[in-house]
């Protein structure tokens, strides 16, 4: 897109008023020209009136009567039509001013993903093009009224943070743009989550460039975006054509939150293909309740199994030693025992915070 500062006319003249000019100087009436140019004079009428364009045909039977270049008219013309087009846009960017003040533009500059302004016209100027789109209604039926299914099969129409949600999901687009992975492999996929487990045990301090690198060589792109104001998303997964895209927030910072959210985002793209959205944390029209505790189930398998836990659980105590012998030996971290006793109430949410490790990218 042009740059807001680029200079525009505030009028263009319609070529009708040079044609009238012209033929007023060489004292030629609308019905001869008609005649000479082998026009309707009904058509010459409505150029002259301004209510008609001229086409490139007509130019050149411009040239050849009135010895005008064909060029000048077709020009003229073209800046014409230009000039009416930028009208039409403007209306559409004064229709959308009070939209644009209920996103976090704030937050959105703060991280880089629109320019800052405190312009209005300019927020909804940078707006549109962060989301690739040239009006309010564009958003609409892409977000809400879901005219293009195949692309984003969702509706934020009845969320009252659907402006915040649907920015953070796009910044995931366009990051994901950005990236190149292999072919997406389901079975490749299936293969890499013992040695995404054995990262996630270890838990290097480039951890998630090792995460996203695994995920490339599988096809899956993966991506970290921060949560906006309003939008406390955890995570989501769809697809980008035939590649699935996992983007998280790391909303938490906490590692079993982290990762407990990372394999539930794989559970989706291995068990419910390519039309399910998921976003975790919102409640959207058209979530499945069943896929999403398909998710949870898959994801308390890779961290945790049921089995493990209730051996766990089987302890009148538990001390320091026993949360790492255990780990030790389900080969999971600390932190996913932790994590799911408290989540079970097993232990308060003070209890065992030592073991937690901070998520940090």
């Amino acid at each position: 897109m042009a740059s807001v500062n680029e200079y525009y006319p505030e009028s263009v003249t319609h070529p009708s008023e040079f044609l009238k000019e012209i033929l007023e100087e060489k004292q030629m009436g609308a019905k001869e020209f008609a005649v000479k140019t082998g026009k309707p004079e009904k058509t010459i009428s409505a150029v002259l009136k301004g209510k008609s364009a001229i086409t490139s045909e007509m130019a050149i039977l411009f040239e050849q009567v009135l010895k005008v270049p064909a060029h000048f008219w077709m020009e003229a013309q073209k800046n014409y039509d230009e000039y009416k087009a930028r009208i039409e846009f403007q209306k559409n960017i004064d229709s959308a001013k009070e939209w644009a003040k209920a996103f976090p533009y704030a937050k959105m500059a703060n991280h880089g993903w629109v320019a800052a302004t405190r312009k209005i016209e300019e927020k909804v100027i940078n707006l549109f093009e962060y989301f690739g789109i040239a009006s309010l209604k564009a958003f609409e039926d892409y977000y809400f009224n879901q005219k293009t299914q195949v692309a984003f099969r969702i509706s934020l129409k009845n969320q009252d943070n659907a402006l915040a949600i649907a920015s953070w999901l796009r910044h995931g687009e366009i990051q994901a743009q950005n990236m190149t992975v292999a072919k997406y492999s389901q079975s490749a996929l299936k293969k890499s989550l013992p040695k995404i487990k054995e990262l996630m045990v270890n838990q290097p301090d480039n951890f998630f460039s090792e995460l996203r690198a695994i995920c490339a060589n599988v096809g899956v792109k993966l991506v970290y975006t921060p949560c906006l104001p309003k939008a406390p998303i955890h995570g989501s997964t769809r697809w980008i054509g035939d590649t699935p895209l996992i983007q998280l927030s790391g909303r938490y910072k906490r590692n079993d939150s982290f990762w407990f959210t990372f394999f539930h985002e794989i559970g989706h793209i291995l068990l419910h293909g390519k039309k399910y959205i998921s976003i975790e944390n919102i409640e959207i029209e058209g979530e499945l309740k069943e896929y999403e505790k398909e998710a949870d189930d898959f994801a308390a398998k890779w961290l945790l199994s049921k089995q493990e836990e209730a051996e766990i659980l089987s302890n009148d105590e538990l001390f320091v030693e026993d949360i790492v012998f255990y780990a030790k030996k389900f080969k999971t971290h600390p932190a996913c025992i932790i994590g799911r006793l408290q989540h079970l109430k097993k232990i308060d949410y003070n209890v065992g915070n030592e073991f937690i490790k901070t998520v940090e990218f």
